[in-house]
């Protein structure tokens, strides 16, 4: 019996487990691997798709199956298979134009379940798909017909982002969609339900954990909702106004080992389940 059997461990990515320089401290390392070794299931609930969080997957070797698509699939990097997706309906297209109309500039991006398409090109999506290192597939939406895992629109103006809000979430199709800030510069249209806390309760579904027994980390608005959910919801100390008021506790920031905080003051007892 390991002392934290039947416990699940989710983490973010981006300003959680990896530090501000896109690297994972030796120190998160050793913890994920003392935690795993003792019984704990360690995973993480991810924006990305499968296909490009692979340097993460290889580097922390989860020993559960991860959340992927901001909550749309749950996928297990040992079998190489989605064992849940939910897509977005082809209405959503309808909304892509609307935005397009209005706002001419920003940029788009269509994420299936195996790969990235580029709609629309600005430097939000040049940028975006260098660091991720994704191959560059150009599509046009208003013919797009593969299955839709979510739509992101792209920009650096914050008041662009505060419109597409606004017009996504007055729109008429409004209800048949969820929306989520992933990051600064990124808006998403997900399916109806979607988001992280969904991908974290399918996991622990999946590995018959009582949702108790969960924690999640994280750092940003789509965030929230797993740290609503989890038995314990952990924001670093970088984390959006919006995170921080969702979790149960705020602990140290990214760059200061977060993730390994949280497992030993798990082990000495200074946080109970």
């Amino acid at each position: 019996m390991g002392k934290f059997d039947g416990i699940l461990f989710c983490t973010d990515l981006d300003g959680t487990l990896y530090k501000n320089d896109k690297t994972i401290s030796q120190e998160n390392k050793d913890a994920i691997e003392y935690f795993k070794s003792n019984g704990g299931y360690f995973s993480y609930i991810t924006g990305r798709l499968p296909y490009y969080s692979k340097d993460v997957y290889d580097i922390v070797n989860p020993n559960a199956p991860f959340g992927c698509i901001n909550g749309g699939g749950v996928y297990d990097g040992a079998s190489k298979k989605y064992i849940f997706t939910k897509e977005v309906s082809f209405e959503a297209l309808e909304l892509v134009s609307y935005i397009e109309e209005k706002l001419p500039n920003v940029g788009l991006q269509i994420c299936g379940f195996e790969n990235t398409y580029f709609a629309k090109e600005n430097d939000i999506t040049i940028r975006f798909r260098e660091i991720a290192g994704l191959e560059n597939i150009a599509c046009d939406y208003k013919t797009f017909n593969l299955p839709m895992g979510k739509i992101i629109f792209c920009t650096g103006i914050e008041e662009e982002i505060l419109l597409i809000e606004k017009l996504l979430k007055s729109h008429k199709l409004a209800h048949k969609f969820d929306f989520i800030r992933s990051e600064r510069t990124l808006y998403e249209i997900l399916p109806k339900g979607v988001n992280k806390a969904l991908a974290l309760k399918n996991l622990a579904n999946y590995l018959k954990v009582d949702f108790g027994k969960t924690i999640a980390i994280g750092d940003y608005d789509n965030d929230a909702s797993m740290l609503k959910f989890a038995g314990l919801g952990v924001a670093v100390a970088n984390a959006s106004a919006l995170a921080k008021e969702s979790a149960d506790l705020v602990t140290v920031s990214n760059e200061e080992n977060a993730i390994a905080k949280i497992i030993y003051d798990l082990d000495k007892g200074d946080i109970v389940l």
